[in-house]
């Protein structure tokens, strides 16, 4: 496949850390690569006043895909407050550089594995393998928000009792968005041997906006005869994933819903540490950990780095280095069930580079 070349975003926190131990791995692995370092995140919002400078925009255009680590992400009027004062009076607005990326490349499905490993103590149900397509350009964070609404607003809609002092936000959604992600799902449940699709909404309530959704999965669903289309309220979902997870196979829904479920579904298979994630559009993609900067364990090197190395694990193959990918993944079970090595979360005392060094040492083998 030649070199690919791979833009290195270690962000904030712990992106650093779990970074350093994906890359050992591969390394290991023998993908060839050239990692192109890139300024991200908290950080360059204290140095710049930009958390996504332009040419971290640019060197991103010029790789074939993205790895990144974490970020550290505040509320806008926290993120102003904490803005260096020589940048303040100059209209300089915080925004999340992840949603920039994830819109500005029209990154529109967001891919969250969520599998029960074999020996994992954090395991609450053996056996859960669930895979969450969730939509990822709009939704209730296409960035629509206004504050301080006149009362008039409020008033044509027979809402005369709410407060001036309100706020409002715009929870957008498209047909296109909704079947470029339906589709997403349903390819990958033709793939890889899915037998279901759970679309997950709230259209009782959200009538209008989550009507569209199904209308778009339902178009879908029509091009996949062979995977069947279970309908679910979010609510429920919830429930039921709880009571059982194994009732699941792929699970597709809105930016929101999808935030929200793939935390929920990462908690049954041992926390955050477990989950990989990938930001994919048509010709460009970025992989990440699903979990935040942790800034409580930053710099201790304690970090579980399992999701980064997944997710290096669902780049190679989204980089069509498909044996390299099934390598890695293989290499992270068998380290999972010998138990030998265990982060702080997996209940053990093993360090970041501990575990980053046993998955490369069975990836090597």
């Amino acid at each position: 496949m030649g070199r690919h070349k791979i833009a290195w975003l270690p962000g904030d926190g712990i992106g650093t850390e779990v970074l350093e131990a994906a890359r050992t791995v591969l390394d290991a692995s023998g993908l060839e690569a050239d990692y192109m370092p890139g300024d991200i995140g908290w950080n360059m919002w204290l140095k710049e006043g930009n958390t996504l400078p332009e040419r971290t925009v640019e060197l991103l255009k010029r790789s074939d895909c993205a790895f990144f680590g974490a970020v550290t992400s505040k509320p806008p009027a926290d993120a102003m407050r904490e803005l260096p004062a020589r940048f303040r009076g100059k209209g300089i607005k915080y925004s999340s550089a992840l949603i920039r990326i994830r819109q500005q490349f029209d990154l529109f499905t967001c891919l969250r594995p969520c599998k029960a490993y074999p020996g994992n103590p954090g395991n609450l149900k053996e056996g859960t393998d669930i895979v969450i397509f969730r939509e990822n350009t709009e939704g209730i964070y296409c960035g629509a928000e206004w504050g301080r609404v006149p009362q008039e607003f409020f008033s044509v809609r027979g809402m005369e009792r709410v407060s001036p002092n309100a706020a409002v936000s715009i929870r957008a959604i498209t047909r296109r968005a909704s079947q470029n992600i339906a589709r997403a799902a349903f390819e990958h449940a033709e793939m890889h041997g899915r037998k279901k699709v759970t679309a997950v909404h709230k259209a009782n309530v959200l009538r209008a906006t989550d009507g569209l959704f199904l209308e778009a999965v339902r178009q879908i669903a029509q091009e996949h005869p062979k995977i069947k289309l279970e309908q679910m309220y979010i609510d429920n979902c919830c429930l039921q994933l709880v009571l059982d997870p194994l009732k699941f196979d792929i699970i597709l829904t809105t930016n929101l819903f999808g935030d929200i479920l793939s935390d929920l579904c990462a908690g049954l298979v041992g926390g955050l540490g477990f989950a990989p994630s990938a930001n994919i559009g048509q010709k460009w993609a970025l992989f990440e950990p699903a979990h935040g900067s942790a800034p409580d364990i930053a710099g201790k090197g304690i970090a579980n780095p399992i999701a980064a190395i997944l997710s290096a694990a669902m780049m190679a193959d989204w980089l069509v280095e498909k044996t390299l990918a099934l390598n890695i993944e293989a290499a992270v079970a068998a380290v999972i069930k010998e138990g030998k090595v265990r982060t702080p979360d997996m209940g053990g005392k093993s360090k970041t580079m501990d575990m980053g060094r046993a998955v490369a040492e069975k990836v090597h083998r």
